[in-house]
C-alpha cells in the first residue's frame, strides 16, 4: 500500500521551484501556531479560562458584599482565609462536561431569615451586575434554598458544585447549555458554544457558611473573539506575511540564485564555453563551499581534459615512429624481397623485430600507466617502508652499480609495499641507465610524511629537461629502447597514494625526493 502510494505520488508530484518550496515551508511553518490555536483549541481554551476568571472576580465582589451586608456581621467576621489568588480550574480537553443543570427541588427546609434579610439588601446590587455582565446569578442561603434568582424558592441543594460550596469550596464546572442553538456555519469548530460555565462560591460568616452564590454564563464564542479581534489577528498576518517575504528573498539570494547561477555555469562548462563565477557575497556558507568545490572540479577536468588530449597525440606519436618503419620494411619486401641478398633481408627483419618490440614495451608500460592513474588509496594500511628498501636495494645492487642506505628516523608509511617497491625500482633503474655507479637512499621523517631521497652520481639531469622530466613519453634514451613512462608511472602512483615525487635541482648528481604519507595512529617525532 504504501509502495503504491509513493508511486502515485511520485507520478503527480508538481515541479516546483526552489523559491516556491522555501516560501512554502515557511509559510507553513508561520500558519502552525494559528492552525494549532484553533484546531487544538488552545485560542478557545483561552476564551473560557478568561471568563471563569471574570465569574472569579464578580463572585469575589459579591461574596465579599454579602458578608458585609450579614445581619449582625461583626467587622473582621467575613472570610478568614488569607491573601491568595484564584486561577482557572477549567480545561477544555480534561474537565469533564456535565449535563444541563437539572431544575430546582422542593426545598425542605424554610429560608433562613437572617439569609432573607441579606438577600433583600443584595438583591439590588445582585439585578445591576447581571444587567451588565449579562451573568445569571443566583443566591442560595446555607441549606441550598435559593433566595434571589431564577427558580427562586426551590432548593439546588443536591447539586454537586453546590454540594461542594456549602461545606466552604469554591468551584467551578461545565455543564451543556440546553438552550443554545446554532447561528453560524462554522460554530460547529467551536466546542464551548453549546458549554456553560457554573462558578459557585461559599459564603463564610463567622467562619460558618451561611449562604452560597450561584453564577453561570455562557463563555465568549470563538468566532466573536476572533471578529472582536480581527484588527490585532489582521495585523499580526499581515506582519507574519511580510517577515515570510523577507525571509523568502533572503534565501533566495543565499540559496536559490547562488544554485542557479552555479546550473548555468554546470552548462557552460558542459559545453566547453564557460567558467565557474565567484559564489554572491550573499551565498550561504555551504553554497560558497559548493561553488569552490565546484571550482576545484571544473579545474581537474581541465586538467584531465588537456592531459588526455597531450597523452592522445604523445601515444600517436609514439606509436607512428615503429607502425611506420614496419610499414616501410613491408613495402620493400613486397617491392625487392626477391631480389634482396641474406644480409639485407635479415637487417629488415631485425629492424621489424626492434619496431615489434618497441610497440609491446610501450603498450606494457601504457598499461601500467592506466593502473597508476586509477589506483586507489587505502588510508588503513601501515607499510615498513625501510624493509621494502632494503629488499629493493639488494635486488639492484651488485656488479659496477653499488646502493647504499642512510636510515634515519622511519615509520610506517600509508601506501602499498608494491607503490614503494615501483618507485624505488624506477628511481635505481633510471640513475644505474645514466651511467651511475653509485647511489644512496636517505630517509627522513618530517612531521606526517616520510622522505626518501635517492642520490646517484651520474652524470646529471640537463636543466632544460629537468622541467619535462614528469611528462609521459619524454625520455632522452629512445635509441635505448626508453620509452619516458616510468617517472609518469611512479608520479601517478604516488598521487594515488597522497605522496608525491620531486626532482632537487640544487643536488649535485641526480636527486629525487620520494614523499610518503606516515600511517594513521602514528605519533609525532
Amino acid at each position: 500500500m504504501i509502495a503504491g502510494l509513493k508511486a502515485v505520488l511520485k507520478r503527480h508530484w508538481p515541479a516546483l521551484r526552489l523559491r516556491t518550496i522555501l516560501f512554502g515551508t515557511l509559510l507553513f511553518t508561520a500558519a502552525l501556531p494559528g492552525a494549532g490555536a484553533l484546531f487544538l483549541r488552545v485560542y478557545e481554551n483561552t476564551l473560557v479560562r478568561q471568563t471563569e476568571a471574570e465569574l472569579i472576580a464578580q463572585g469575589a465582589v459579591l461574596v465579599a458584599t454579602a458578608q458585609a451586608l450579614w445581619p449582625g456581621a461583626a467587622p473582621g467576621s467575613t472570610d478568614p482565609r488569607p491573601y491568595r489568588p484564584e486561577g482557572s480550574t477549567i480545561d477544555l480537553r480534561t474537565t469533564k462536561v456535565l449535563d444541563e443543570r437539572p431544575p430546582a427541588l422542593p426545598r425542605t427546609h424554610a429560608p433562613d431569615p437572617q439569609a432573607m434579610a441579606m438577600a433583600r439588601r443584595l438583591h439590588p446590587i445582585l439585578a445591576a451586575t447581571a444587567r451588565t455582565t449579562l451573568a445569571s446569578l443566583q443566591l442560595l442561603d446555607g441549606n441550598g434554598v435559593i433566595l434571589v434568582g431564577h427558580q427562586a424558592g426551590g432548593s439546588y441543594a443536591a447539586l454537586p458544585e453546590v454540594a461542594a460550596a456549602l461545606h466552604g469550596r469554591v468551584g467551578t464546572v461545565l455543564r451543556t447549555n440546553g438552550a443554545y442553538r446554532q447561528r453560524y456555519a462554522f460554530e460547529w469548530l467551536s466546542r464551548a458554544s453549546s458549554l456553560r460555565i457554573h462558578h459557585v462560591r461559599p459564603i463564610i460568616v463567622e467562619g460558618r457558611v451561611v449562604g452560597v452564590l450561584l453564577q453561570s454564563r455562557s463563555p465568549r464564542a470563538l468566532f466573536r473573539g476572533l471578529y472582536e479581534d480581527r484588527g490585532k489577528i489582521l495585523l499580526g498576518i499581515g506582519l507574519i506575511f511580510l517577515v515570510l517575504l523577507g525571509l523568502t528573498g533572503l534565501l533566495s539570494r543565499g540559496i536559490a540564485r547562488p544554485i542557479e547561477a552555479l546550473g548555468d555555469a554546470t552548462r557552460g562548462v558542459a559545453n566547453g564555453t564557460g567558467s565557474v563565477p565567484d559564489a554572491p557575497v550573499t551565498a550561504a556558507i555551504e553554497i560558497r563551499a559548493l561553488f569552490e568545490n565546484f571550482r576545484a572540479m571544473a579545474a581537474a577536468i581541465d586538467r584531465r581534459s588537456h592531459y588526455l588530449r597531450d597523452f592522445a597525440a604523445s601515444v600517436s606519436h609514439e606509436f607512428k615512429t615503429p607502425l611506420a618503419g614496419i610499414s616501410g620494411a613491408i613495402e620493400l619486401f613486397e617491392d625487392h624481397g626477391a631480389t634482396m641478398t641474406p644480409q639485407e633481408r635479415e637487417r629488415f627483419l631485425g629492424n621489424i623485430k626492434a619496431d615489434a618490440s618497441r610497440l609491446s614495451q610501450l603498450v606494457t608500460r601504457l598499461l601500467d600507466l592506466a593502473r597508476a592513474d586509477m589506483a586507489q588509496a587505502d588510508p588503513d594500511v601501515a607499510v615498513d617502508a625501510l624493509a621494502v628498501i632494503r629488499q629493493v636495494t639488494d635486488a639492484q645492487g651488485g656488479g659496477d652499480f653499488r646502493v647504499l642506505i642512510e636510515p634515519g628516523e622511519a615509520a610506517p608509511v600509508a601506501v602499498q609495499a608494491s607503490t614503494v617497491e615501483a618507485v624505488v625500482t624506477t628511481l635505481l633503474e633510471n640513475a644505474r641507465q645514466a651511467g651511475a655507479s653509485e647511489a644512496t637512499i636517505g630517509i627522513e621523517r618530517r612531521g606526517d610524511t616520510l622522505e626518501i631521497a635517492v642520490t646517484d652520481n651520474g652524470r646529471g639531469i640537463a636543466p632544460a629537461d629537468a622541467e619535462r622530466i614528469f611528462e609521459p613519453f619524454f625520455t632522452t634514451r629512445r635509441a635505448a629502447g626508453g620509452t619516458g613512462l616510468g617517472l609518469a608511472i611512479s608520479m601517478s602512483l604516488l598521487r594515488a597514494g597522497g605522496g608525491g615525487l620531486m626532482l632537487d635541482p640544487e643536488a649535485s648528481g641526480t636527486r629525487f625526493v620520494v614523499v610518503l604519507p606516515v600511517a594513521r595512529g602514528i605519533p609525532p617525532p
